[in-house]
């Protein structure tokens, strides 16, 4: 698999939520701090978004899409200038009935889905995001999108059997989608791990150690599939993600291990030696400095 595919399906994402909200007239809601990412398409009219890392409100039109990052308080709204009110009823009701009415609905339609993840080490995708990322509806390369957005709408308003299942995989694919948007079309990509795969020369030396974690890498092979001079190599990789190629490699290994530790009953010596390691305590080394316990005492606290 591709880089991006490995870390989502190491995460293994969940939609824990998805639901409509049409609204009418004057409104503002306070929708307070959440775990995950929070997926949201304006599917109809227009409203206001703020989060306490914006200065100024972001203004979204219909056809527009943001994903928006963990732990962030986010107020959403017709007009900037009102009050706030507590979500909590809104959230109970798309809950209960797929869609929250709001003074009977017919203006402004969003559809909203969060991802949650079942992998212990999802700081690997939050912290390569910036907290509020806005996919415009002229970015370029949105068919699947907008396909996807439509047929998620058409499932909340119309339950049918299987209609569960099939909104799960909708909402996987549009989170997919936006982060390929994402890259793709933005000109701002913070330092980090997406800026890094959107680079057409330090990408394809992430794709080869995800495509063989075991190997011996060395700055010269990962400069050659690159097309550049080791030391140039060496440089653009630390600027783009923040840590050297060797530090990447190393951590993604003990991402790889600390997935098997919890999902699998392998033992840490073979663990060791699938990924590259010539003997287990060289392995626990490794994972006891990246990941601040040892492959023991991470499989133990997992089952405590």
């Amino acid at each position: 698999m591709d880089p991006l595919s490995d870390v989502l399906s190491l995460l293994k994402p969940r939609s824990q939520f998805y639901a409509g909200f049409d609204a009418a007239g004057d409104w503002s809601f306070d929708f307070p701090p959440h775990d995950g990412i929070k997926f949201t398409a304006i599917m109809r009219g227009a409203c206001w978004g703020v989060t306490d890392d914006l200065e100024q409100p972001i203004r979204f039109e219909e056809g527009d899409c943001f994903l928006l990052n963990s732990r962030r308080r986010f107020v959403l709204s017709s007009d900037p200038a009102l009050l706030p009110a507590d979500s909590e009823h809104i959230l109970d009701a798309a809950a209960r009935e797929g869609v929250a009415v709001h003074n009977g609905g017919g203006e402004v339609f969003l559809i909203s889905g969060r991802f949650e993840f079942s992998g212990n080490h999802a700081a690997v995708l939050f912290d390569a995001l910036p907290p509020l990322i806005n996919i415009p509806r002229a970015s370029g390369q949105a068919e699947v999108l907008r396909w996807s957005l439509d047929q998620l709408a058409a499932e909340l308003r119309t339950p049918q059997p299987g209609g569960t299942l099939m909104s799960t995989h909708l909402v996987h694919l549009m989170l997919v989608q936006v982060l390929r948007l994402f890259m793709n079309t933005s000109s701002e990509l913070p330092k980090g791990w997406f800026l890094a795969l959107a680079d057409r020369q330090i990408s394809p030396a992430i794709g080869a150690m995800h495509a063989e974690p075991a190997r011996h890498w060395t700055l010269e092979e990962l400069a050659r599939i690159a097309g550049i001079s080791r030391t140039v190599f060496a440089q653009r990789f630390k600027a783009l993600v923040g840590s050297t190629a060797m530090e990447y490699l190393a951590r993604w290994r003990m991402l790889m291990a600390a997935d098997r530790l919890r999902a699998s009953s392998d033992n840490v010596a073979s663990i060791a030696f699938s990924l590259g390691y010539e003997s287990e305590s060289s392995f626990s080394t490794a994972f006891k400095r990246i990941m601040a316990c040892s492959p023991t005492q991470y499989r133990r606290q997992l089952s405590a």
